[in-house]
């Protein structure tokens, strides 16, 4: 398959071909996700090194797994359960806390003033400390919608569960980061 031409296919029609050994198509929808699904890891790993091999591995997964695609739903949401399924994974074998300084500082503007940029990183450090303190469960909840935008009903396909329980976790994340960062307001 030429390269422009795949560029310009569905997410369905290329997971199809790449079902089929397709190499090109399955490199596009790489190329289409593999963005999104390195931010949702980090977000929920916190290590740059430890969402790339999250990432790098559920990408081989969804390769090896391609014929299974139902297409029951999106492509880019089976891909966000399949990383969301690593990062959990990779969650339960860690045996210590991740340290706040492995959380890269955020970029702020030159143009600040030394107190504000001060008070924006301690906010960022804050809560990212609160976000870390959540269990996984809650916090691939409150990531997937509140940082990548996924609807109840994808997180609920991502995360396995039924939406009604996608709507208590994000509440009790929410209400947990409500909390923890009272003293910001």
């Amino acid at each position: 398959m030429e390269q422009d031409a795949a560029d310009d296919l569905d997410d369905g029609l290329l997971a199809v071909r790449a079902s089929e050994g397709d190499e090109d198509a399955f490199a596009v929808l790489v190329r289409r996700h593999s963005s999104r699904m390195l931010a949702l890891a980090h977000h929920l790993l916190g290590s740059r090194t430890d969402a790339e091999d999250a990432v790098q591995d559920a990408f081989l997964s969804a390769w090896r797994r391609l014929p299974e695609f139902q297409h029951t739903a999106s492509f880019g949401t089976w891909m966000y359960r399949i990383v969301t399924n690593r990062c959990l994974s990779t969650l339960r074998r860690r045996t210590r806390p991740l340290p706040l300084d492995a959380v890269p500082e955020p970029a702020t503007d030159p143009a600040g003033s030394p107190p504000h940029v001060a008070e924006i990183d301690a906010a960022t450090a804050a809560l990212t400390a609160a976000l870390h303190k959540l269990s996984p469960e809650l916090r691939v909840c409150w990531v997937l919608r509140e940082l990548h935008g996924l609807h109840y009903e994808e997180i609920a396909h991502v995360t396995g569960s039924s939406e009604q329980t996608v709507r208590g976790r994000l509440f009790r994340a929410r209400r947990a980061l409500t909390e923890a960062m009272r003293p910001w307001r």
